[in-house]
Order: structure tokens, then sequence, then C-alpha cells
């Protein structure tokens, strides 16, 4: 694409940036509501996440390497705006599962569902890097080996694991 097109459609490289970033966060929130609209089976629905995760990690790992540049310094103008916006998607999502499991006594009763969140979504996006960004890449094959990336099933079952286990009644 010639720089003659994109300030055609964009105002500078930030308004290009910008529509990129939306167009990764309409993705992200179609997926999150259709992988929760119809769970009622928490341990499934984190399962499905998991799954979900590293799917789109492996199909969108352009978008991955976005959002890591998005969380650095290089995007440091636009952190309040984006962080509010990408991540309050998540955030709401993951709360108001972690919330309504913990009303079913399916979770741990005396946890902050707001902090477990946070704490699931930072682990989610280290799987994401992971699968989109070289440094993190090479180091999921330090801890896991060299083939760590040939059994994206083994990834989600263990990583569903972590996950349930770290948050069992």
């Amino acid at each position: 694409m010639s720089v003659g097109v994109i300030y055609k459609y964009y105002e500078d490289k930030n308004s290009l940036f910008l529509a990129c970033v939306h167009f990764g966060l309409e993705a992200l929130t179609d997926l999150l509501s259709q992988v929760i609209s119809h769970e009622d089976d928490f341990e499934l629905c984190v399962k499905k996440i998991v799954n979900t995760v590293i799917q789109t990690s492996i199909d969108g790992s352009e978008i991955n390497r976005m959002y890591n540049t998005i969380s650095s310094r290089e995007a440091n103008i636009f952190a309040k705006e984006l962080a509010n916006e990408i991540e309050g998607v998540s955030a709401k999502v993951y709360k108001g599962l972690f919330e309504k499991a913990q009303k079913e006594e399916k979770w741990i009763k005396n946890a902050d569902p707001a902090y477990f969140a946070f704490f699931f979504d930072s682990i989610l996006m280290m799987i994401q890097f992971s699968y989109g960004c070289d440094y993190y890449h090479e180091r999921l094959k330090l801890y896991c080996g060299e083939d760590a990336f040939e059994n994206n099933e083994k990834m989600a079952d263990q990583l569903t694991k972590f996950l349930l286990n770290a948050m069992k009644n």
C-alpha cells in the first residue's frame, strides 16, 4: 500500500494505527461475546476462552504484535485511552464471569473477582505474546521445550488446568 493511499483514507499514521486497534477491538469484543454468551458451565467457559486465545493468537499474530506495541513506551501517547478501550472489554467480561461463578459457589469464596480477572487476563496476554512476539516465543520454548508450539491442544489443556486449579474452592 502506498503512502498516498494511506493518506487518502487516514489523516496521519496515528489515525491509521488507531483504526487498526479499533478493528482488533471489535474482533475481541465479538469473540468474547460468542465464547461466554450461552455458557453456564464455568470450567467449560474457561476452557473455551483459553482455546480461543490460543487460536486467535495463531491466526492473528500481527494483531498481537500491535497489542505488544500498544503496551510499550512506543505508543505512550495512547496508553490511557487504549487501556480503557481495550482492557475495558475483557475486564468487564472476566469480572462478570468470576462474579457469576462466585455466586454459584463454583469459585473461591473470599477472592475479589476484579483482581482475579486481572490475573486471568495477564496470563492470557502472556500466551498471546508468546505466539506473536519473538522474545516471548523464545521465552515459552525455554520453559516448555523447543516443541511447545507443536501441540496447541496440550498448551490449552495445561493452561486450562493451571487456571482452574488456581480458582478452585
